[in-house]
């Protein structure tokens, strides 16, 4: 099916209720960090349904192309679809898909885009390669590529190795977004499932400096005095 039929059946799923809650949520309204993006009210589970009765049929440049759309879950199809197509893929395909991945971050706009795909894709490319491309996109200036790199390391915690994790949650201490620090709070809640005393010791160490949302996210599974004692640090 070509991509611009793919994105008709999508359109057609289109739920008027759920897309204006959605709106609201992804925080769309002006100034906001999702302003301007579209909504079709599809769900997650139907859209990875669609993505599983497209499999072995789409190609990569539709996948490319389909995330060239102005809609949210169309663009959020594509990202499954190129999941989808990376993890089944030769290494060639697998190239490939990180090439495109990393040329249309532009389109990988928002919070659950990036969350879905980059430790899917670029986490476990770059796993055992060259990590320079995901150091540049951590100072980058655009924020989806920050997280991008912040959460490409997801796929590094679960093969216990922590350090561009702690390395990435330093280096964006002064991030101006709340979502980087959501964002690195997250992964180093994730590190420390793997390694607490390691946790522990960065907390106790940079708990003063490190943003309040960060820090809040990064001990939201600490027993509570724990909790009260880093958050009391100055």
């Amino acid at each position: 099916m070509a991509a611009s039929a793919l994105e008709k059946s999508l359109i057609a799923k289109a739920n008027k209720e759920y897309a204006k809650k959605a709106q609201g949520y992804f925080k769309t309204g002006p100034g906001e960090y999702s302003e301007g993006d579209q909504f079709l009210g599809i769900r997650v589970p139907a859209l990875r349904d669609a993505v599983k009765q497209q499999r072995n049929k789409i190609t990569l440049n539709e996948i490319i192309d389909l995330l060239q759309s102005d809609w949210h879950e169309v663009r959020m199809f594509a990202l499954l679809a190129m999941v989808d197509y990376f993890e089944r893929g030769t290494n060639k395909e697998k190239k490939a898909a990180v090439s495109a991945y990393l040329k249309n971050k532009h389109r990988i706009n928002n919070w659950d885009l990036v969350d879905c795909s980059a430790y899917k894709i670029t986490g476990p490319w770059f796993f055992e390669k060259d990590r320079t491309p995901l150091d540049k996109l951590v100072k980058a200036n655009h924020m989806w590529s920050r997280r991008i790199a912040v959460l490409s390391t997801f796929h590094y915690i679960r093969q216990n190795d922590l350090d561009d994790t702690y390395r990435y949650a330093q280096l964006l201490f002064n991030d101006p977004e709340d979502l980087m620090h959501k964002a690195s709070g997250w992964m180093l809640r994730e590190a420390g499932k793997r390694d607490i005393p390691r946790l522990m010791k960065f907390l106790h160490r940079h708990a003063p400096s490190m943003p309040r949302t960060m820090l809040r996210y990064a001990i939201e599974k600490l027993p509570i005095d724990k909790k009260k004692r880093l958050m009391g640090l100055e």
